[in-house]
């Protein structure tokens, strides 16, 4: 109140030059509620009702309590007088045959989750007339009553039955099946006293997996002696409230206030004082220094949630409008000051001489937008139209309280969407909380189905919902998220000329291919030399054209995976290496050859020649032809999508369509290796200056070194890294058969001519 119309009187144009002014009174119910109403019409300090004398404020419209016998029992003496009563009151009793809202939010509550066997704890009179209406509510949607009980108020004169009382109450719905309870106490402070028994000693039992539902916009509130009573036995309370919404300065307003401003004449901030805090003012008629002084100085912010709510709650926001609907009443009065006076009387109406019954006509018609934003309304029946926000208790072991908004009761909303409800910030009864997305659950130990711990989804699953038994692979085209709770569509990859190992592979390529090149012209420019022509020189251009092709080869290694590629890989692949060993064996076998035909009376001088050597190489090719030809005849290689390899990719690949002929492939081409390497090691020896059979040696223990630790990187390895192995182990073993066949041949023909002479080539080594 006091926030609000220091708010209105700082609008200069909401009232200009029109002061607000406000007065608080306390009421205690029946024949008090009469008195204190009575006073509104009086004197400050005399009981002078209807009587002008002295300082008279003038009275405009009365804001309601949040009680409703007090509203009603005032609305008898308002009425009188025709002083409009804007009321912020919860009406559960009262209006239930009118299908309150608050009811019917709980209603939907029960029916939405199905809690059909209920509790409910009553305060007040109006208890029989509550289980009356909602017994007849309750039965036609399925819901029964499990106990009604009545809660009576413990006075320090009668603390012992009432503790009685109260201990049978608490034995009554603590046996009771009922896990939902609906209570009804305005502060639930007696609430609070039947669920501390436990604590006293009185009883041995908690009362823990309950759901509270507070049956109307109730608050949490202390005494000062419960300051250190646990309020976590509320954690998790359900309640409708009116809408409300944060306004911007409150907290600020409350921070920095001086409240002690108007002491002595605001009689309500030395009890608040004194109850929150704990501490006393001093009487200066008593020359005592109690304990405990209050300063004033304390912090309201310092106080726990069970004491004072810091927020706007939803009873202040009800009066921030209401003291806004009298202002912009009383501001449309001013606008429209002219019309108005033409159907009231010919007298101008001055806003000072505005009189109570004048107001009714505009507040049943005004609308506006308050400063938040929110639209303010009232119906014909001169209601405000609003809807209920459904609050969960949240409670803190420091005492600290929090109202978390978890769903809404909105009576503008189509049939069927009136009541949401976010359930996935509800409390639940479970014996362990639930398990976000992402997770999944294993039961606990030694303990029933219901009791589980939370553990993350594997690596390559995942689980989309809450409280998921188990987790799922995504189709296999997608893979989890980070947050393991949903999945995203995978990106398509094959080892490509785009990618740095793509690129370095291609960059060796390149560099053997050239290497290669060099060296065939070398040998085609130097071609007289006896050098090239003791090396058979239709050999040397078959083994240097076939590695020529077995570098450009791996280059459709490279390339996106397809009918034609795939088929063309591993054939060639297959093929051209075979032409380039079979040259390898046939060089070992013609030198072997010749130096066996150097000794007299040696019949070997009859294989030596060019028919040999190209017999060698054409049988040895066709062999592998032949197999490659039956392997395009049956299980020909095709392309293929790995996407078990890598979790975030879908590989493409060629899938060899037959393993057992890839590898009849590869062992045909070691077969040829292991024969040359063979005939080679046991040549190595021959009398001769430079005897090529060492350098074949070399060259075929490079190749089979490098194919026999092929066979296991590439079973170890997946994806497109299958890929990279192969590519680089035929790199490898061409650059082998390169190097050492022929580089130590070009050294001798660029840098030692001089050894370039037959009588050099043909000269014996000394034993």
């Amino acid at each position: 109140m006091l926030f609000v119309v220091k708010k209105i009187n700082e609008d200069l144009q909401l009232l200009p030059n029109i002061t607000l002014g406000f007065r608080i009174s306390e009421t205690y119910g029946g024949e008090y509620t009469y008195l204190a109403t009575m006073e509104l019409f009086s004197s400050q300090n005399r009981f002078i009702p209807n009587y002008t004398c002295g300082i008279l404020n003038k009275l405009i419209s009365v804001v309601g309590t949040l009680d409703p016998n007090v509203s009603f029992d005032m609305e008898d003496i308002l009425s009188t007088f025709k002083v409009p009563q804007v009321r912020c009151i919860d009406e559960v009793v009262y209006t239930l045959l009118c299908q309150d809202f608050y009811f019917r939010g709980i209603l939907q509550l029960l029916v939405h989750f199905r809690w059909t066997w209920v509790g409910i704890l009553v305060k007040g009179d109006g208890g029989a007339k509550f289980q009356q209406l909602i017994c007849s509510w309750f039965s036609l949607h399925g819901i029964c009553i499990a106990f009604l009980e009545q809660l009576r108020t413990i006075y320090i004169s009668n603390m012992d039955d009432g503790l009685k009382w109260f201990v049978e109450i608490f034995h009554r719905f603590i046996n009771s099946k009922a896990n939902v309870v609906i209570i009804k106490d305005k502060y639930v402070l007696d609430l609070r006293w039947l669920l501390y028994l436990p604590e006293m000693g009185f009883v041995s039992l908690k009362a823990k997996g309950k759901v509270w539902i507070v049956a109307s916009q109730m608050g949490l509130a202390s005494f000062f002696f419960q300051r250190s009573w646990d309020i976590q036995v509320l954690h998790g309370a359900l309640s409708f409230a009116v809408y409300s919404n944060e306004v911007k300065g409150f907290q600020h307003f409350l921070q920095t206030r001086n409240h002690f401003s108007f002491f002595p004449q605001d009689g309500f901030i030395k009890d608040v004082w004194e109850h929150a805090f704990g501490c006393v003012f001093p009487d200066p008629s008593v020359n005592e220094d109690p304990e405990g002084i209050c300063t004033g100085n304390e912090k309201l912010d310092s106080l726990p949630g069970a004491f004072f709510e810091m927020r706007m709650t939803s009873p202040s926001y009800s009066i921030y409008n209401a003291v806004y609907a009298v202002a912009h009443a009383l501001h449309a009065i001013q606008v429209d000051e002219q019309s108005y006076t033409r159907r009231l009387s010919d007298k101008k109406l001055k806003l000072q001489n505005v009189q109570p019954w004048q107001l009714h006509f505009f507040l049943k018609r005004i609308a506006f937008n308050n400063n938040i934003g929110d639209e303010i309304s009232f119906d014909d029946k001169g209601e405000l139209v609003t809807g209920l926000d459904l609050e969960n208790w949240v409670t803190f072991p420091n005492q600290s309280f929090h109202r978390v908004k978890v769903g809404k009761l909105d009576p503008l909303a189509p049939d069927g969407k009136m009541f949401t409800i976010h359930e996935e910030t509800l409390p639940v009864s479970v014996c362990t909380e639930s398990c976000p997305p992402g997770n999944f659950k294993r039961k606990q130990e030694a303990k029933p189905f219901c009791c589980y711990d939370c553990h993350p989804c594997p690596k390559e699953k995942m689980s989309s919902k809450k409280d998921m038994d188990d987790c799922y692979k995504c189709p296999e085209d997608q893979y989890p998220n980070k947050d393991q709770d949903s999945c995203l569509p995978k990106r398509i990859s094959f080892l490509s000329f785009e990618e740095p190992m793509g690129i370095s592979l291609v960059i060796l390529t390149i560099f053997f291919f050239l290497c290669t090149t060099l060296v065939l012209a070398t040998f085609l420019k130097y071609h007289h030399t006896p050098i090239v022509k003791a090396n058979n020189q239709n050999l040397t251009y078959i083994l240097l054209i076939s590695l020529l092709l077995c570098f450009l080869c791996s280059m459709k290694f490279l390339v996106e995976p397809g009918n034609i590629i795939c088929l063309l890989r591993q054939i060639s692949f297959g093929i051209i290496f075979s032409v380039a060993v079979s040259s390898v064996l046939a060089k070992t076998i013609t030198v072997v050859l010749a130096f066996m035909a150097t000794k007299p009376g040696s019949k070997m001088r009859n294989w030596v020649g060019r028919g040999l050597a190209t017999s060698i190489v054409v049988s040895g090719s066709l062999i592998q032809v032949g197999i490659c030809t039956v392997w395009l005849s049956t299980f020909p290689p095709f392309p293929d999508v790995d996407t078990h390899s890598e979790m975030e990719e879908l590989i493409l690949q060629c899938n060899e369509g037959s393993a057992v002929m890839f590898y009849c492939v590869l062992g045909y081409m070691g077969f040829l290796a292991a024969a040359s390497f063979t005939v080679a090691f046991f040549s190595r020896n021959l009398p001769s200056s430079f005897n090529e059979a060492k350098c074949l040696t070399f060259s075929m223990l490079i190749f089979c070194s490098v194919w026999i630790s092929f066979v296991p990187s590439y079973l170890s390895t997946k994806g497109k890294y299958m890929v990279a192995v192969e590519v680089f182990s035929i790199l490898a073993s061409s650059a082998g058969l390169l190097v050492c066949i022929y580089f130590p041949k070009c050294y001798i023909i660029i840098c030692r001519p001089e050894l370039n002479n037959r009588e050099q080539l043909i000269k014996r080594r000394k034993l």
